[in-house]
């Protein structure tokens, strides 16, 4: 029987673990603060800042949300994170995406100071992470770290196969799983006889983005399944393909008209060794990780 690894029981942990450091901050006249930036009115990303401002205030962090209108241009942004890289009292800037077209991801995200990039995403970043320096990490490769560490899953001189090449997941997980001593291959959609290579996985990371992508015969007997897949159905047929048979799963999705399934076959999960749920898994590590970055910002920002 394949282990699950609970990505919520460990986000739990994490996030205790942040609390007492928020309070020990505090205790030195420091509390770590995170401005949360979101444009318009998209209703997604409303619920997923509202998370990210909720977890700040529960765990002491003082969180600032400024909503700019979906007509704001990318002058006005780029005024906007030069005034935030301003003040003290944030250590963390998150932009949420997407952006509406017309305004400049990439300038914008670049703009955002290093030192308060808590997503990760800004490119010294990056290249810091490749060097193996002390930075800010991307939250859900580093939230993956966290779920295979906390399981006791070994990861030095394993095989690690990830699928997709993101700048967000595929491309910072697999430089965090070869500082881990892993032996690193990053797969993507021009990869040929793609099975052929995941076969070989003793740790499998699916962030390619489609749902359903990694199939039973393509993963190694015993492997561990890491899932970052987050793909909502809302077809009947599609969602038969996947879960047919599952009388609480099908009331479920008769009544809401949609369900969420990874990027892995459920019924490939009946091969692996252990694997994280979509879901319950990776999901709920991004959250606390973001909020372990910004009470890393605050310490890295005065030397502690």
């Amino acid at each position: 029987m394949p282990r699950i690894l609970d990505g919520v029981a460990i986000a739990a942990a994490i996030n205790q673990e942040v609390a007492e450091e928020v309070r020990a901050l505090t205790k030195l006249g420091i509390r770590p603060g995170l401005a949360a930036v979101l444009v318009g009115n998209v209703a997604a990303s409303e619920i997923y800042v509202r998370s990210k401002v909720q977890s700040c205030g529960e765990l002491g962090i003082f969180s600032e949300l400024i909503k700019p209108p979906e007509t704001v241009t990318t002058e006005e942004m780029l005024k906007l994170v030069t005034s935030l890289n301003a003040r003290d009292d944030l250590d963390g800037i998150l932009i949420q995406l997407p952006l509406p077209a017309h305004v400049d991801t990439k300038a914008l995200l670049d703009a955002v100071s290093p030192a308060k990039d808590v997503d990760g995403f800004h490119p010294i970043n990056g290249g810091r992470l490749l060097a193996g320096r002390p930075t800010l990490a991307p939250c859900t490769p580093a939230g993956i770290i966290e779920i295979l560490k906390r399981s006791e899953i070994p990861i030095s001189g394993q095989h690690a196969v990830v699928v997709g090449r993101s700048d967000i997941v595929g491309k910072p997980a697999a430089m965090l799983l070869l500082h881990q001593n892993a032996t690193v291959t990053i797969c993507h959609s021009k990869t040929r006889d793609l099975g052929a290579i995941t076969r070989q996985a003793d740790i499998l990371v699916a962030a390619i983005g489609r749902a359903g992508f990694i199939t039973p015969e393509m993963v190694k007997p015993g492997a561990t399944i890491i899932d970052v897949g987050m793909n909502r159905i809302t077809d009947p047929a599609e969602f038969a393909r996947f879960f047919a048979g599952e009388a609480k799963r099908e009331a479920t999705f008769a009544k809401r008209g949609s369900t969420i399934v990874g990027d892995v076959h459920p019924e490939a999960f009946k091969v692996a060794g252990a694997y994280t749920p979509v879901p319950g898994g990776v999901g709920k590590l991004t959250i606390a990780m973001l909020m372990a970055n910004t009470v890393r910002a605050a310490r890295m920002r005065r030397g502690i």
